[in-house]
């Protein structure tokens, strides 16, 4: 855990549990999801396995052990060279927390544990006309103009 002013950065582990629920409902209140990030929210025995997979990385932003921030992200194991990618699914900061710092220091944790991964690049996607968020990215990395498709599951 690296410690900073007014809060802390830590990885989270398989024995996390708690604090990935309430990283689950910090996401849902930072992105007004809270029926997305609550309403059948996984068990603890689903977490605890997602925790332990190497390829899944959840890193929570820490204020006096209350969550106010977090960043989720999964490792990508190329195929055309022997070398992965890292993609930021989420990144969400508390509203009373933003504007210290703290996602910033997440993406820089994230950028340690990439090194040590061997990752060559960090990804993420932000939504058109989130501005704060683009602003953070463009402070951090290269923008790519890319489309986005969902493509749907049958059911």
């Amino acid at each position: 855990m690296s410690s900073l002013t007014s809060f802390s950065i830590r990885q989270l582990t398989s024995h996390d549990v708690a604090l990935m629920e309430a990283m689950l409902s910090t996401f849902g209140e930072a992105f007004d999801e809270e029926e997305t990030y609550g309403a059948a929210r996984p068990s603890q025995a689903y977490l605890q396995r997602l925790l332990g997979k190497d390829d899944f990385i959840a890193i929570a932003a820490l204020k006096h052990e209350s969550v106010v921030g977090g960043l989720v992200a999964y490792e990508l194991q190329k195929f055309e060279q022997e070398r992965s990618e890292i993609y930021i699914y989420d990144l969400a900061v508390a509203a009373a927390h933003r504007r210290k710092g703290i996602a910033t220091a997440l993406i820089k944790e994230l950028q340690k544990i990439a090194v040590t991964r061997g990752a060559y690049v960090i990804f993420v996607q932000a939504d058109i006309g989130d501005a704060p968020a683009i602003a953070l990215y463009e402070k951090l990395g290269v923008r790519e103009d890319v489309l986005h498709f969902d493509i749907a599951v049958p059911q």
